[in-house]
């Protein structure tokens, strides 16, 4: 999709570093120790987001309280493996690899004509099977790599990668994981590759999207972070049919991004009038 030239929000997008890695290392650890917890359980799947989130846990919890699981299946890029393991022992991070191929083919076999979007709907979703058992043997809460960009295109995979206990870079621009990262010294082999899922052979992020990351990122500021109308942001310069198709993207995939609507029918309905923080102990 080709996108008009148009007034630059890159400066806009750019954090204050030290600040963020402050507060994301104390919430990881905070969110961790409320639930009686001193260690962490993460994904680890060699891009950016996987590697950001562990620098962070790492640094949060110490290497030793975090358990890196690589989950490749039969089509995954070895370099996503050793990337992986660059972090793994750059950091000194307990690690494990748990292959889901077998897994994932017991149910890929018996539908022939399975599409890609639900063979890697599958993995996401074995992945994080994956991760709770390993939550529960070794007493970690399981922490998301999902980013804000993802979040609001709905480009995630419900009960997938984003059924976890905390999201620690979930408030993050693409861009700004970038920039993150490259103050935390991540890997350049890890920030300068095309970010994909790595589910099927070729597969990328942006080819999906039909869009760049630094594009979509600056139209998201505007309409979430500024709360501009679409029409406001084609009149910054943005093609229409782009903004149009992004804010589409960011309405339809809401649900995504809540829990489960219940029925009311009580007085106190939970997750009506039934609200309260994740710290909540009653009276």
């Amino acid at each position: 999709m080709t996108v008009a030239t148009h007034t630059d929000i890159r400066p806009k997008l750019r954090i204050h570093t030290d600040l963020a890695r402050r507060v994301l290392t104390g919430f990881i650890r905070d969110q961790i120790h409320k639930a009686g917890m001193t260690r962490a359980v993460i994904g680890l799947s060699g891009g950016i987001d996987s590697a950001l989130s562990a620098y962070l846990a790492a640094e949060a919890l110490g290497p030793a309280n975090v358990l890196a699981v690589r989950m490749p299946y039969k089509t995954s890029s070895t370099d996503s493996l050793t990337d992986a393991d660059a972090v793994i022992q750059t950091l000194g991070l307990q690690a494990l690899t748990v292959n889901i191929s077998g897994m994932a083919d017991a149910l890929i076999d018996q539908f022939p004509d399975m599409s890609n979007l639900r063979k890697g709907n599958i993995m996401a979703r074995l992945r994080m099977t994956v991760l709770y058992d390993q939550s529960a043997s070794w007493g970690g809460l399981v922490v998301g790599t999902s980013n804000k960009t993802e979040f609001l295109l709905g480009y995630s995979t419900i009960y997938g990668d984003s059924g976890v206990a905390l999201q620690p870079i979930g408030d993050l621009y693409k861009t700004q994981v970038r920039e993150l990262a490259r103050a935390l010294q991540v890997p350049d082999p890890i920030i300068a590759k095309p970010p994909s899922a790595d589910l099927w052979v070729g597969q990328t992020d942006e080819g999906e999207l039909g869009f760049t990351y630094e594009e979509v990122d600056q139209a998201l500021y505007l309409l979430v972070d500024e709360r501009y109308t679409a029409a406001e942001v084609v009149a910054e310069g943005f093609d229409r049919r782009f903004v149009e198709d992004v804010w589409r993207r960011v309405k339809i995939n809401h649900y995504k991004r809540t829990m489960p609507n219940i029925a009311k029918l009580s007085a106190r309905t939970i997750g009506h009038d039934f609200l309260y923080l994740r710290d909540y102990t009653g009276r």
